[in-house]
């Protein structure tokens, strides 16, 4: 309800901008705050503009990205300095200026979205020269605080890089939802294989079809 709404701005850091006595909000800040507490929301209501046919899968995107266990560092900007280092960039890409920009986002407030999971760089994409978008599954070899809202330490991490903004919308909504999915959850929280975790992420993607 709006009152809802108006309460989520007022009381629970809903970012909104107000113009001539209503509210603005930004579908990323709107995303990335509903992610960090816990409500689900389906892609299709980020997804209705333009039609999603030409955006990739989950399943596709954590192909492109790669699944990698056994992150070191024992603190934040050394993880957050490896998981760079797994990114596949253009060559046009710094790799320092990309760290840089990650840690100056995560100094704004955590991008641990609680029960050990965290998402870098949510509010503002990483776009790269890509033709489509990628995400990496990091699992760390050592839980790492990130100032979580639950306070639980970090020890899983997806990063997304996109090539536009409504591309990095799409697939953040995508994984929002799938993390608020029982059954992908599990495999990414449980000690499946790589095959198995894409394949939770295709069969979601095949409900969400339908």
């Amino acid at each position: 309800s709006e009152a809802t709404v108006l309460k989520w701005i007022r009381k629970a850091c809903l970012h909104a901008v107000e113009i001539n006595g209503g509210y603005q909000i930004n579908r990323v800040d709107l995303l990335e705050w509903a992610t960090n507490h816990g409500l689900k929301v389906p892609p299709s209501v980020f997804s209705s503009e333009g039609g999603s046919q030409d955006f990739p899968s989950l399943f596709e995107a954590l192909q492109a990205g790669g699944i990698h266990r056994g992150v070191p560092g024992h603190d934040k900007p050394t993880v957050l300095e490896n998981l760079v280092g797994y990114l596949k960039l253009p060559p046009q890409i710094d790799a320092d200026f990309l760290l840089q920009v990650l840690l100056a986002r995560e100094a704004l407030g955590s991008t641990g979205i609680g029960d050990g999971i965290a998402i870098p760089h949510v509010r503002n994409p990483i776009l790269v020269a890509f033709p489509s978008a990628a995400v990496s599954l990091s699992f760390l070899a050592h839980p790492v605080d990130f100032g979580a809202i639950d306070g639980k330490p970090v020890h899983i991490v997806f990063m997304l890089t996109s090539p536009t903004v409504k591309v990095h919308l799409h697939m953040l909504s995508k994984l929002a939802y799938a993390l608020q999915n029982e059954a992908f959850r599990s495999a990414v929280r449980g000690d499946g294989t790589d095959s198995a975790i894409l394949d939770s992420a295709r069969d979601l993607e095949s409900k969400l079809a339908k």
